[in-house]
């Protein structure tokens, strides 16, 4: 597992606002705009990824006849 599969949706996607901010400044070397962008993409990607995956979990939610939910099934795939 790489250090970015390793963050929190929410911690990743500070990282890439973060990320962002320093590229709009534009006052990072050529060498570093690219490192930045490369981290960023990667940031991006995993944002996604944790996203798709929550909103999976929650398609998945079962509820009863009243409407209340009674647990989760589990994801097609896993």
């Amino acid at each position: 597992m790489t250090e970015i599969e390793k963050l929190s949706f929410e911690d990743a996607m500070r990282e890439l606002e973060a990320t962002v901010g320093k590229l709009e400044t534009g006052e990072a070397t050529l060498e570093e705009s690219i490192a930045l962008y490369e981290r960023g993409a990667a940031l991006r990607q995993h944002c996604e990824k944790r996203l798709r995956e929550a909103e999976e979990r929650v398609e998945k939610i079962t509820l009863s006849a009243n409407g209340q939910p009674t647990g989760t099934e589990p994801v097609e795939g896993q």
